[in-house]
């Protein structure tokens, strides 16, 4: 029977991985050339079955029978199905430093001239190997030439230009919820949970951080290899494992003790400078604060819990979306933290598309998934004629499009049916609709789709003189930018701000993941600017109108609290605000 903690399957992927990786630890061992090449040989064989390894010995097949196994082999395999280690390899590995399995990794390194390097200099790390290559000291290495150093320079140099690979937050949010799951199925696991940007909540997620809380046999860093989106080790240890998931995104996987499970959490979470922030507080006090805990002396008072530790060094628990040291600290230490806002708070969406224009689903079924959410009122905000790619209304089809509404909402009680539109600013700075039309809506949001490329002193004047319009109500994605493809036009955003404020003008907090727009620290400067706010999903079919959680998200990184959010209010408070700017 296959151990209970290895209830998936050990792929025949996953076998050949660690006969080669043996084969290689091995020849830098120098060990006997016969046994290097039987766990080479073995990794093709298992590389190339047609059947899974696992199954033959689920079967109680004699692996020893099938050529180029042999009983040894057969018995590391059988032990690596059944129990989802090698104690072998464990075996190997502890006598290997670790900074020699990166060398493998590098392009033209193999074992061989990894063993040189050691044997010749003593490297043992990339930047033992990178010192060495500038100081040209590798072309002295047998082996080794002129050439041969400016190729592995080369690769050194490729290293540090690689990007970090990053997914947008929503992207990493099922590979975090499946690594958690995974790693929740293990006997004798307590508890697991995320930490880094992704619980941060920032826009984009470079890596994934997990942390495990177990008790000593829960062998958690050898299931994390048996993730079926694990691409490859970077490294691993009794207490952490790092790996390449196949989508480029890296994880690491920290065990901890439950008594500092808190600490840990704190630490990884970040970011750095909140983390130093609080540990030079906390030194300050006589305390010393690290990932096992916070101790006075040698005594441990607390780490348990994040909330445990932020009471003990003087401080409100402080919310992993402020964590930035933007004045979170002191906010705390005096008492004056902010109430978040939450999605509970959320009374509305004032921005979602339909299928009238670029959307996927109709307006019944975006204002029945809107009532689905609990939500009091509902805005359908069809893009206009400008917008050619988005199939928008001139003021003609606009107009039948606003009598559909109409007629839609005296059909259902369930929600209010707010009639808007996503009214485009041309380039002079008019809205996209006649004034006959821009009367029959009960709010405006506009937005630039267009001439983006427009220096800021002119584009800054457009959107000036678009708030000019007393129609204009909302502006929405108020930078344009669209996160990895496209930066924010350049604009004067003190004068945005300040014309804003002057007229009553509201600023959105556009959902969408890609553009996350405002970012959280302009949304922080125009809460500070007396900028009314909207938090809205921009969604185009009935799935999105879910992405209210990241704009939320993203207002609690700008500190935002419900009364700062315009749609946390109802509807005849709303009305109230938008008549102000037809005053």
């Amino acid at each position: 029977m296959i151990d209970a903690f290895a209830k998936e399957p050990v792929s025949n992927g996953r076998i050949a991985a660690a006969l080669e990786e043996i084969a290689d630890l091995l020849e830098i061992e120098d060990e006997n050339a016969f046994r290097v090449r039987a766990y080479r040989h073995g990794a093709r064989v298992v590389r190339g079955s047609a059947r899974g390894f696992a199954d033959m010995v689920a079967l109680g097949e004699d692996l020893a029978d099938l050529p180029g196994i042999g009983t040894s082999l057969a018995e590391k395999i059988e032990e690596l199905v059944r129990t989802g280690r090698l104690a072998y390899l464990d075996q190997v590995e502890g006598r290997t430093a670790p900074g020699l399995r990166e060398l493998l990794g590098l392009p033209g390194l193999g074992p061989r001239k990894v063993k040189a390097l050691r044997d010749g200099l003593g490297i043992t790390t990339l930047e033992q190997l990178e010192s060495a290559v500038m100081r040209s000291r590798v072309r002295g290495v047998p082996g080794f030439g002129a050439k041969t150093e400016a190729r592995i320079l080369a690769s050194l140099e490729h290293l540090h230009r690689r990007p970090v690979p990053h997914v947008l937050w929503p992207a990493a949010e099922p590979l975090v919820l499946a690594l958690t799951r995974h790693m929740e199925r293990i006997p004798g696991v307590t508890r697991v949970a995320a930490a880094g940007d992704y619980r941060r909540l920032r826009e984009t997620v470079d890596r994934i951080e997990l942390l495990v809380a177990a008790g000593r046999d829960a062998r958690a860093t050898e299931r994390l290899l048996e993730y079926e989106g694990t691409d490859r080790v970077v490294s691993r240890s009794a207490k952490r494992v790092k790996v390449v998931l196949r989508n480029g995104l890296s994880v690491d996987l920290h065990m901890v003790p439950a008594r500092s499970f808190g600490a840990a959490l704190f630490a990884h979470t970040g970011s750095d400078d909140h983390v130093a922030t609080v540990r030079r507080f906390a030194s300050k006090q006589g305390l010393a604060l690290d990932e096992r805990g916070v101790f006075r002396g040698d005594a441990r008072i607390a780490g348990r819990t994040e909330r445990e530790l932020y009471e003990s060094v003087g401080l409100g628990y402080i919310e992993p979306e402020l964590r930035e040291d933007r004045g979170e600290v002191e906010a705390a230490r005096a008492g004056a933290l902010p109430e978040l806002l939450t999605v509970a708070d959320i009374r509305g969406d004032l921005h979602v598309h339909t299928s009238v224009t670029n959307g996927r689903d109709s307006p019944r079924a975006m204002v029945d998934a809107a009532a689905e959410h609990g939500y009091e009122y509902v805005a359908i905000t069809e893009h206009t004629a400008s917008a050619r790619v988005s199939h928008g209304l001139d003021a003609e089809r606009m107009a039948r499009h606003l009598d559909r509404i109409e007629l839609l909402n005296d059909r259902q009680d369930r929600i209010r049916i707010l009639k808007s539109a996503e009214v485009d600013i041309l380039k002079d700075g008019s809205l996209d609709l006649p004034r006959r039309i821009l009367d029959r809506l009960d709010f405006t949001v506009s937005a630039i789709h267009s001439y983006f490329d427009l220096s800021a002193a002119p584009q800054t004047e457009r959107i000036l003189r678009a708030m000019d319009d007393p129609h204009l109500s909302i502006l929405a994605h108020p930078t344009g930018r669209l996160i990895d493809r496209r930066d924010p036009y350049a604009v004067d955003f003190e004068r945005i701000l300040a014309a804003a404020a002057e007229r009553h003008c509201a600023l959105e907090i556009n959902a969408q993941p890609e553009r996350c727009d405002l970012s959280d620290v302009l949304a922080r400067a125009a809460r500070d600017a007396g900028v009314a706010l909207v938090v809205a999903t921009d969604a185009h079919r009935k799935e999105q109108l879910d992405f209210m959680r990241l704009g939320v998200g993203q207002a609690r990184r700008a500190w935002l609290t419900a009364h700062d959010v315009l749609n946390t209010r109802s509807w005849k408070d709303l009305e109230r605000f938008f008549a102000q700017r037809r005053r």
